[in-house]
C-alpha cells in the first residue's frame, strides 16, 4: 500500500521553513554560523570541553550547548567575544545590497 506524501518546497532557510520570520530567521543563521565556526576552532585544537569552558570563561555545559546548536543563551555579540578569546578577529564589513533589503553573513578565512 502506498502513502501520499505531502512535499513542500524549501525556501533554502531551515529557520524560514520551521515558521520564523525573515529577520528571525537571518538572525539565527548568523548565530549558527558563528557557534559554528566556534565549535570547528575547538575541533581543530582537540580541545576538550573543559579546557574549552576554561580558554573562553564560560560553564562547560556552554561548550555542549554551542555544539550541539542550542543558542537561546548566546547573543551575536557574545559569540564575537569567544570568538576573541580564541584569539581570531571579528570584522564587520558593510556593504551596498544588491536587494532593496540587505542580509547579514558569516565568512571565516
Amino acid at each position: 500500500m502506498s502513502e501520499s506524501v505531502k512535499v513542500e518546497q524549501s525556501t533554502r532557510s531551515v529557520f524560514k521553513d520551521v515558521g520564523f520570520s525573515d529577520a528571525e530567521a537571518e538572525r539565527a543563521l548568523l548565530k549558527a554560523d558563528l557557534a559554528f565556526e566556534i565549535y570547528n576552532i575547538i575541533e581543530r585544537r582537540k580541545l576538550t570541553q573543559a579546557k574549552a569552558g576554561k580558554i573562553l570563561g564560560v560553564d562547560p555545559s556552554d561548550i555542549s550547548r554551542l555544539k550541539g546548536g542550542d543558542l537561546n543563551r548566546f547573543s551575536v555579540e557574545r559569540l564575537f567575544t569567544l570568538l576573541n578569546r580564541l584569539n581570531r578577529n571579528v570584522e564587520i564589513r558593510i556593504t551596498p545590497a544588491e536587494d532593496r533589503e540587505g542580509h547579514q553573513r558569516v565568512v571565516a578565512v
